[in-house]
């Protein structure tokens, strides 16, 4: 294998790694997946999780293109939950919580099958760069593999320094060496890099724990999937998490370990994620909170150890102990191990393109925590759309992007490109200016005739799409031509204390109403009929619903991006001269210059470029 010449190569097997293997070996490019621990594939470092706000949908995207991410969230779930199924749909946001092991099975087994696909572990060092372009990889024993493009992922790992309390020390992850060389040498090249901090909880015995004392937090009762495919079933039993909370008891004994705390004596200077704050931090910032959420989440079937979400913390082992045994139901814990934080490299995201793949070299790709993300649903994306990009770019493909309209993951990446982050970046929904647009129930809609374009997506993935595509319609067209009676509605409507009708009237003005579901309207004989003799499923039910009673709100969004979609046609010449527009703010001239935008809609969404600051730029291009 050392004398091949790959098509990819991909740095490390996380989420990002695995999607972005999966993804190019799929595509029939031969790929390499180099990681320094192939017992690790996929590991689930932090909570034992897929999906959330807005992270749901983006697995669902992952699936929708033809990536295994949620697949393998099906396969190793023990629990699932709709999040947000009190609001519209445009927040519904499906969650599992996952068999950390099997999790990690499941990805290594799906990888061992696919076509094109070679492992090999090691260390990464260094990349091969000729002439501007990235030729190859070399690794810590000095091999030089040599392939026409490489994917870095990285995690966590460059030059990831653990924190505990007074103590820090080398590593990628608990027990697992740091990756060096990397950042030292694409600095050499010219970038730009930054470091940044996560962490993560303790993990205790649950053996250990006494659950009568907390609140039990079961899954859904009709529980749903990941995957669009019909390979993967929904769950028929699951395992409960569970709730307590900290107390100014517990608060008052951590803040007796801040003195000793990386996170306030100055060892730890760089930025952790906003949105899942450490519990030293929570305590710091909300001062006037009495007590915190914790969530208790087991990590798998049949293993006792436990996630403690809530209680990220780098604070010393001995007082992690110390507050934790005074939660309720934790008086008699026992830890598997104290949680930590992590310094790791990263590399500001203004320095891609939107395909991912880096302005200085050409045919490298970053993707993950790399490019300043946190999570594994965003790293899994980039992941996917790296390894597809990099698989187009050795097939002398054009690139593959996905629009602000088109998915979260083209939010994402937009985000990232277009605006950088100086903080671990996170995806919600509040993201998105679309998100009527891109609900979870319709990423196979919006994007599975594109992955199967690519080669990703099967063909029985676009004949179910497509299956329920035209049902969904067709039911649709049903409420639009049908009528009932008021002697047929009144009792209806009357139950649900709707306004009555006074003459015949088409079912679908019926549906429309905001207090009547799908289960009123299935009271009418004609509509339950129509379901039994159409054997329609919960999918197509459902989005026939959305479609009725949402049909307002999704034309006037479709047609916001349809004017703002007009300014993506507009380019942006390559290396174009912005230091000559005098009639432009310094401060958009040096953000335009140093971002590069492709589009005139990409330079409006940059931070510090005016209206006023496009117009000139449209003038100046004889718009």
């Amino acid at each position: 294998m050392f004398n091949e010449v790959y098509d990819v190569i991909v740095v490390g097997a996380g989420h990002a790694g695995s999607e972005a293997a999966a993804a190019a070996a799929n595509m029939g490019s031969k790929t390499l997946l180099v990681t320094m621990n192939l017992q690790n594939i996929a590991q689930m470092s932090c909570n034992p999780a897929m999906g959330g706000i807005a992270k749901g949908q983006i697995v669902r995207e992952i699936d929708a293109l033809g990536g295994y991410s949620g697949i393998v969230s099906d396969t190793s779930a023990i629990q699932f939950k709709m999040l947000n199924k009190s609001k519209g749909p445009a927040m519904w946001s499906p969650r599992v919580q996952s068999d950390r092991m099997r999790f990690a099975e499941d990805w290594r087994l799906l990888l061992e099958r696919t076509d094109n696909l070679d492992f090999y572990q090691e260390m990464v060092s260094g990349l091969i760069v000729e002439h501007g372009k990235v030729t190859g990889v070399k690794t810590s024993l000095g091999l030089k593999i040599k392939s026409k493009s490489v994917v870095l992922t990285n995690g966590t790992f460059l030059n990831g320094l653990i924190h505990i309390g007074d103590k820090n020390f080398g590593g990628g992850r608990a027990g697992e060496r740091a990756a060096t060389g990397i950042t030292e040498q694409l600095i050499d090249l010219g970038f730009e890099s930054g470091r940044m901090k996560t962490g993560t909880p303790p993990r205790v015995d649950g053996r250990s724990l006494d659950f009568s004392k907390m609140t039990e937090q079961p899954g859904d009762a009709n529980p749903e999937k990941f995957s669009y495919l019909d390979t993967t079933k929904v769950l028929t039993k699951q395992r409960s998490c569970h709730m307590t909370y900290t107390s100014k008891l517990v608060h008052d004994l951590l803040r007796e370990g801040f003195d000793r705390s990386p996170m306030f004596n100055g060892r730890i200077k760089s930025l952790g994620p906003r949105y899942c704050p450490s519990i030293e931090d929570k305590i710091n910032r909300f001062a006037d909170k009495d007590r915190h959420q914790l969530f208790v989440e087991p990590e798998g079937w049949n293993t006792c150890e436990v996630y403690v979400n809530g209680f990220s913390t780098s604070l010393p082992e001995d007082v992690q102990f110390k507050a934790l045994r005074s939660v309720v139901g934790f008086e008699n814990v026992k830890f598997f191990r104290p949680g930590y934080a992590i310094e790791y490299d990263y590399f500001p995201p203004t320095q891609l393109q939107h395909n991912l793949e880096t302005k200085l070299v050409e045919g490298l790709y970053f993707a993950g925590q790399i490019n300043g993300t946190t999570g594994y649903e965003e790293a899994a994306s980039q992941g996917l759309m790296a390894g597809i990009n990099a698989s187009l770019k050795v097939q002398e493909k054009a690139p593959f992007t996905l629009k602000r309209d088109e998915a979260y993951i083209g939010v994402l990446i937009d985000d990232l490109i277009t605006k950088g982050t100086e903080e671990p970046y996170r995806m919600f929904t509040s993201r998105a200016e679309y998100r009527t647009l891109l609900r979870q129930d319709n990423a196979d809609l919006r994007l599975t005739p594109k992955g199967y374009e690519l080669g990703i997506a099967s063909e029985n993935r676009l004949r179910r799409m497509e299956e329920k595509h035209n049902q969904a319609e067709k039911f649709v067209q049903f409420f639009r031509t049908t009528s009932v009676t008021p002697k047929e509605a009144n009792p209806i409507l009357e139950s649900k204390n709707s306004a009555l009708v006074k003459q015949q009237d088409k079912l679908f003005k019926l549906f429309a109403r905001p207090n009547i579901d799908i289960n009123d309207v299935r009271k009418f004989k004609a509509v339950e009929n129509y379901i039994q003799d159409n054997s329609l499923d919960r999918e197509v039910i459902e989005q026939t619903e959305i479609q009725v009673k949402y049909s307002g709100y999704i034309a006037k969004e479709k047609n916001n991006a349809d004017k703002l979609n007009r300014l993506e046609n507009i380019k942006i010449p390559s290396n174009f001269d912005y230091s000559k527009l005098q009639s432009m703010s310094l401060e958009a001239r040096e953000k335009l210059a140093k971002i590069q935008p492709v589009t005139i809609s990409q330079a409006s969404r940059i931070s510090g470029v005016s209206p006023s600051d496009i117009s000139v730029l449209l003038v100046y291009m004889g718009r």
